[in-house]
């Protein structure tokens, strides 16, 4: 397919619902993740750190990322996150046109999202995603990568349909993404503040205007996606062709 007829795919009627899709999936999960996090902030004012706030955060945002991904997985495929476009993009499941105006989509929503907390939250602070003191920017990118490896990882598995696991529109894979999400932020989210998505971090950046260290989220979640999709495209689940020399004819349903 030339790169002619990939943008004018990418802005074909099926095309343009499926960035609304990833527009609302993102406003809503980043709207969740963001706002537990200030009325998380807002019960203990004069706690620094708490372990209960952790988890309230964890909670929140495993099962939004529940949520959003089953509500755009029709449409969308259910990425609510840039780094999984960028992985489905480097597995040529996506064309890079339509990766982009996903990543516009899910920016925009996560910037709409953290700007609507702010007007509505009467000028509360929004809190950006940030490395621990003592730790590195290489550090930091290391554990977004490894995070964002768990996660893009099992949305590859959930929706692969050739294990036979699970039915169309089954909850279960977006159950799955929503769980490790939560587990991967309760690891890092006092070390990184389990970001996975730059998407998460992009709009608390913009509206805050605090940018420190954000190439952290940006680099480590893309270099773990890129690698989840590679092992699973390549060595655990091979593609179709290598597949069915093994005797496995089902296909990937994205």
């Amino acid at each position: 397919m030339t790169v002619r007829s990939q943008f004018k795919q990418s802005l074909s009627l099926p095309a343009l619902r499926s960035y609304l899709a990833e527009f609302l999936s993102t406003f809503i999960f980043v709207f969740a993740a963001v706002g537990s996090t200030i009325s998380a902030r807002m019960l203990s004012p004069n706690v620094t750190s708490e372990a209960s706030s952790l988890v309230a955060t964890a909670v929140a945002q495993g099962f939004a990322l529940f949520a959003t991904v089953y509500i755009a997985a029709h449409p969308s495929g259910g990425h609510v996150n840039p780094a999984v476009t960028f992985g489905f993009a480097v597995a040529g499941h996506v064309s890079v046109p339509t990766a982009i105006f996903y990543w516009i989509s899910q920016l925009v929503g996560s910037t709409l999202a953290c700007l609507v907390l702010r007007v509505a939250s009467a000028g509360q602070a929004i809190p950006t995603t940030g490395i621990a003191t003592e730790m590195t920017g290489l550090g930091g990118a290391i554990l977004e990568s490894v995070t964002t490896f768990a996660l893009v990882y099992t949305v590859y598995v959930a929706s692969d349909q050739r294990g036979n696991r699970t039915s169309a529109g089954s909850a279960v894979g977006p159950l799955a993404v929503g769980m490790v999400a939560g587990a991967c932020v309760l690891a890092t989210g006092s070390l990184t503040g389990g970001s996975m998505n730059p998407a998460r971090s992009f709009g608390p950046a913009v509206i805050s205007g605090d940018f420190k260290n954000h190439g952290v989220y940006w680099v480590g979640p893309l270099i773990g996606a890129a690698l989840a999709a590679l092992v699973h495209q390549n060595l655990v689940y091979p593609s179709l062709s290598s597949a069915s020399d093994s005797g496995h004819e089902e296909a990937v349903v994205v």
